[in-house]
């Protein structure tokens, strides 16, 4: 989409039929890293050939790394092994993805040459020192920008990082990634505990390319020194993708939306409890196994929600779908409180600031707090929304519109094909009244 691109959503409407969403976003970036440095061919199937994912491989390709690919979301990287990565010749662009610059930065510090990680403007307004911290006690050298922002320099280490045992003091798949993929170039062992269970991706990918993981509880563990073999990886369909149209298809009447093959890995479907706990009728149905991941198809019909208090043990597990639960929560009847999730003020954008202003556009009650966001169910208005960018933001409110009483316009959705290319056409084939306009 263009940097001036908005969302026309007309009111009403109703998602029915059966649908696909793009491939994991997280899947598709962590199969590129670690299909990068094994030994051997690795082929990936259902790779999501949005703007994130393709910053990786590009980032890779810089590397020396061949890549062939993305077609049809077949994607065929030759691995170089560990050690087998070259210098950059220029900064690498990693666009808006955190997730990628976080877990890169982990990788590339065991490397014996230097190299810059840059983004755009949202990215690099982004915190990465608690990245960083533990990074440095296990011996790499790195350097941020002023607040602790990017761009991030990583500098060769002197010697070899080492393990250590490190607590996370806030729950975040991005750290705990970040850490395990140094460790693989560490002497002894790397340990990260974490105060609650985060997304297990990466954990479950070593494992499918040959690599010991150990998993004690919330303690997951690896030795440095071992080798990653080339692998064939599955990517299933994107939870947080499905979980718009889980939304969409809950809150307006006469909705019978089937959603196939979609990740249901336990450590992502946390918006599904949460929604199951408002009163939303999902059947998660034809459960099979695809790779390491868990996949099922989704049949989500029309049911009237309640607010509910969020149980904090869900928190960590719905992080990124907090944009759509917000929409949910003021579609249901009374009050939904969510606490613990001050992670979402260091998203793309600060997420509870944005769902609060948007929400309060339509003429509804949203009360931000530090971690979280009091949300009042009502009627839904038109209005303009300011998605700030943030492809999660834009995606959600242009839900909103199955129940809203005016057209709703949503600005700056020029990074929705960050995770989802062709959201409008899914969403128009479902049955969302959405146009896509360039100013």
């Amino acid at each position: 989409m263009s940097a001036s691109s908005q969302l026309n959503v007309s009111p009403g409407g109703a998602l029915r039929g059966t649908i696909r969403v793009p491939g994991d976003k997280s899947i598709s970036h962590r199969a590129l890293m670690l299909g990068s440095i094994a030994e051997g061919t690795t082929c990936v199937h259902g790779f999501l050939e949005g703007q994130d994912a393709l910053a990786t491989m590009s980032a890779f390709r810089s590397m020396g790394v061949h890549i062939e690919g993305p077609n049809a979301g077949e994607v065929r990287i030759e691995g170089v092994g560990k050690h087998g990565l070259r210098i950059p010749a220029k900064p690498i662009d990693l666009g808006n993805s955190g997730t990628a610059m976080r877990l890169m930065a982990g990788l590339l510090a065991g490397q014996n040459f230097q190299c810059i990680l840059t983004g755009d403007e949202s990215l690099n307004s982004r915190p990465m020192a608690r990245v960083c911290q533990p990074l440095t006690q296990m011996g790499a050298r790195l350097e941020t920008g002023s607040g602790g922002r990017p761009p991030l320099l990583i500098r060769p280490v002197l010697d070899e990082l080492t393990g250590i045992n490190y607590e996370m003091p806030m729950a975040s798949a991005q750290v705990k990634s970040s850490l395990l993929l140094a460790g693989l170039y560490a002497s002894g062992r790397t340990c990260v505990s974490e105060p609650a269970c985060t997304r297990d991706h990466t954990e479950r990918m070593l494992r499918a390319f040959g690599y010991e993981v150990t998993i004690e509880d919330s303690r997951v563990c690896l030795a440095g020194g071992g080798t990653l073999l080339g692998n064939d990886v599955d990517v299933p369909g994107d939870f947080s993708s499905a979980a718009f149209f889980l939304v969409g298809a809950s809150i307006a009447k006469g909705s019978d939306l089937i959603i196939e093959c979609v990740g249901v890995n336990p450590t992502r479907t946390g918006a599904l409890e949460i929604l199951r706990l408002m009163g939303a009728d999902i059947s998660v149905v034809n459960e099979r196994e695809m790779g390491a991941e868990p996949v099922a198809d989704l049949r989500v019909r029309h049911s009237e929600l309640r607010g509910i208090n969020v149980p904090r043990d869900l928190v960590a597990l719905a992080i990124d779908e907090f944009p759509i639960l917000f929409i949910a929560a003021a579609c249901a009847r009374g009050r939904t409180v969510v606490s613990g999730a001050h992670e979402l003020r260091v998203k793309e954008s600060d997420r509870i600031d944005a769902m609060a202003q948007g929400l309060t556009s339509l003429g509804l009650q949203a009360h931000p707090t530090r971690d979280g966001l009091i949300v009042e169910g009502g009627p839904i208005s038109g209005g303009i929304i300011n998605s700030r960018g943030d492809h999660r933001i834009a995606m959600a409110f242009s839900m909103s519109g199955l129940l809203a009483s005016e057209e709703i316009v949503v600005n700056d959705c020029n990074n929705i094909h960050t995770s989802f290319p062709g959201f409008v056409q899914t969403a128009r084939r479902a049955g969302l009244r959405v146009a896509q306009t360039h100013g």
